[in-house]
């Protein structure tokens, strides 16, 4: 995707050296090398979508700082060169194995609904308003959670100054780096949205036309602001200017005066951006094959949904199954538990969700009992009641699985000391809100549309309703899996509720199929949501295992890409491994601090 500007030609033959190994180049300065999916070595690893962002990253490990210290300068980074998909205008999920006690730590940094949200927020006259119109307005904005994350990750686990770690993006917005296919693909998709924002149409269509190809794109007002988070700390969002102008942003949305298109008002107030606080969560936790998987607790339903389906694929061999029907129960799992999150998966504060039922091998063995070798499930399938588990029953109506937005992105970090992170952060649609806040040089995001705009369907309960600082479900998945107390992989995807089904069959593809996690990584996906038809990418769309599986009764729609997943795994000599995609959104970056021999 991106490349940064030419910066010092001196360095550009040793970076080039550097690229077929998957190292970064010098700190010092000099070209970031191109996009490499997988890289192997010591000293530590990074994998993300982004290598600027990646070098950054590497850049830190390098010089000695961890795993937690390195995923915020990578994050950081993603905020500058990816910020249609994450910035400290949004939140996100932070999953961290601490190598010294053996245990797994998580950060709920989710963004918040005001204190004065209801049930009907999305609603008028008791009719949902159309999605764009809370996409695009001051009403589907979240309390930012990014910035509280670092820190929280920080004063945890952390062993650099944010203002340190902050640097390299800081750098990055101000010097600038070169624009891609992507990053103007992106640009296009929000045209009409980004030029009714005054700000937002400087800052991403600078004298109103898309940005080339090879140009280089500078963000002097992010820079500004990352110094302003480095000197004075990530609290400065959320009390003084910095939270002032979001405030502002929100509440009388910055529209160009001759644009036709409904912008709504939010109700965001300077209160709620002082109420804001991370919450340190268990994390879930399910055994598969012998190794132990853990993830993220509601308010994201990725640990429960993730691990529900792999409890239910436990007693399948699917190592040793047809390719046919091995996607046939992996397709069933999904849609059984995706049943189960819509009916029982919600912000926990608000809710009474079952997490420990919902992750019970007994409550999946009595789901697991539905799937039949010869004949697809139909959907919407009703949901199970995982505190009264009976064999092979449903209970209650079905509904259909609400829209969620399919950006975000994923970063995944490792260390010399074994520390792992797993970390997924977003502003929920391609380009958030659209609305950039003024003078600050990022965009906020949309992150409340990811409510239920109204019950899913009528009579059954909806844990997702919006509510007095809510936090929306979400279905990031940041994974770790550990096999007796040590990495032994760790993954996460950006892309909506597909980022469910992608870290599920990338776990799967690497612990059954016995793929390279590259290849996980790489191979063509599918994505069954409780849904009618399961999408699937043109790699299975194209290939004659679709016509053996419609056979069984399964229904498809095509779907050109399936999320952008990001991983790194231990391997038994001690080498970290890292990868990413080899294609999916221009393909992403894997680097390694020392390619070759011991640090």
């Amino acid at each position: 995707m991106r490349r940064p500007a030419a910066r010092q030609l001196v360095v550009l033959a040793l970076a080039g050296a550097l690229v077929s190994t998957g190292a970064a180049a010098p700190p010092s300065g000099g070209r970031t090398p191109a996009k490499v999916p997988v890289a192997v070595g010591y000293g530590g690893a990074v994998a993300s979508v982004d290598a600027d962002a990646s070098a950054a990253g590497i850049a830190v490990l390098r010089a000695g700082g961890n795993a937690v210290d390195a995923a915020i300068a990578t994050a950081a980074a993603l905020g500058v060169t990816e910020p249609y998909s994450a910035g400290v205008g949004g939140g996100g999920y932070f999953v961290y194995y601490d190598a010294t006690s053996r245990r797994v730590h998580t950060i709920d940094g989710r963004e918040t609904a005001p204190a004065s949200a209801t049930a009907t927020l999305f609603q008028e006259n008791g009719v949902p308003i159309p999605f764009e119109q809370g996409q695009t307005s001051g009403r589907g904005v979240g309390v930012p959670g990014t910035p509280a994350t670092w820190t929280t990750a920080l004063d945890s686990w952390g062993s650099r100054p944010l203002g340190q770690l902050l640097r390299p993006a800081e750098r990055l917005a101000r010097d600038g780096f070169t624009v891609d296919a992507t990053f103007r693909a992106q640009t296009e998709l929000n045209q009409d949205r980004f030029k009714d924002f005054p700000d937002t149409k400087k800052l991403f269509l600078p004298g109103g036309a898309l940005p080339v190809v090879g140009s280089t794109f500078k963000n002097p007002d992010l820079a500004a602001t990352y110094a302003e988070i480095g000197r004075q700390g990530a609290g400065v969002l959320y009390k003084g200017p910095i939270a002032d102008d979001i405030v502002a942003a929100v509440r009388k949305p910055p529209v160009d005066p001759a644009a036709t298109r409904i912008v709504r008002s939010g109700d965001l107030s300077a209160g709620d951006l002082r109420a804001y606080g991370t919450k340190r969560l268990a994390p879930t936790q399910v055994n598969y094959r012998g190794l132990d998987v853990y993830s993220m607790a509601p308010s994201s339903s990725g640990g429960t949904t993730v691990g529900e389906a792999l409890n239910i694929l436990e007693g399948s061999d699917l190592g040793a199954l047809s390719e046919a029907q091995y996607l046939h129960r992996y397709i069933e799992a999904s849609r059984i538990s995706f049943a189960d999150r819509g009916r029982w998966v919600g912000d926990p504060a608000a809710e009474n969700v079952p997490t420990r039922e919902l992750l019970s091998q007994r409550f999946a063995d009595s789901r697991a009992c539905l799937i039949s070798p010869d004949r697809a499930l139909t959907s919407p399938l009703a949901p199970g009641d995982p505190r009264h588990p009976a064999p092979c029953a449903t209970t209650g109506q079905s509904a259909p699985t609400t829209y969620e937005g399919e950006n975000t992105t994923h970063l995944t970090v490792a260390d010399r000391w074994g520390n792992v992170v797993s970390y997924t952060l977003t502003i929920e649609s391609t380009g958030g809100s659209g609305i950039t806040v003024p003078g600050r040089g990022f965009l906020l995001n949309n992150e409340l549309t990811d409510f239920s705009f109204a019950p899913a369907a009528p009579g059954v309960p909806d844990p997702n309703l919006p509510g007095p600082g809510k936090r929306p479900r979400s279905s990031m998945s940041p994974t770790i899996v550990l096999k007796d107390g040590r990495p032994v992989l760790a993954v996460g995807s950006p892309g909506g509720a597909t980022i469910i089904t992608t870290v599920l069959q990338t776990l799967i593809g690497t612990l059954d199929r016995k793929l390279p996690l590259v290849d996980a990584i790489a191979a063509p996906r599918a994505s069954q949501r409780n849904q009618t038809t399961t999408e699937l990418e043109p790699g299975l769309w194209d290939s004659p295992v679709r016509a053996q599986l419609e056979a069984l009764g399964q229904g498809f729609r095509q779907n050109p890409e399936i999320g952008a997943a990001t991983g790194v795994q231990r391997l038994p000599d001690g080498r970290w491994l890292a990868a990413a995609e080899t294609t999916r959104r221009g393909g992403g970056s894997a680097m390694v601090v020392q390619p070759h021999g011991r640090p």
